[in-house]
């Protein structure tokens, strides 16, 4: 059982890992932070005056991926339980952070 939990955690992980990615790179394009307080709420929102460079492409990629972020992690708390899922988004921001400097 073990290897079923550990397997499941490394494929909820890479999953995460691969969203987060992705949203990041639309992110500098758009140039957003999205670490700020309140801007993914704008990006959600529909609302690209958040961006510091105009692409309406990169804010619509931007803005579907963080909408499937949320889709993925009420997955990955149904699951897995949202101790081990909140452990998994914590490490995901801190690899973020650090990619981004911050």
């Amino acid at each position: 059982m073990a290897e079923d939990t550990s397997y499941s955690h490394a494929r909820w992980a890479k999953q995460f890992d691969e969203i987060t990615g992705e949203i990041a790179k639309y992110a500098s394009i758009c140039r957003v932070n999205l670490l700020d307080p309140g801007n993914i709420q704008r990006v959600l929102n529909d609302d690209a005056t958040v961006c510091g460079a105009h692409n309406e492409s990169a804010f619509k990629k931007m803005r579907s991926l963080l909408m499937m972020h949320y889709s993925v992690r009420q997955k990955a708390v149904a699951a897995l339980g949202p101790q081990e899922t909140l452990q998994i988004v914590d490490e995901i921001v801190a690899r973020l952070r650090a990619r981004l400097g911050q």
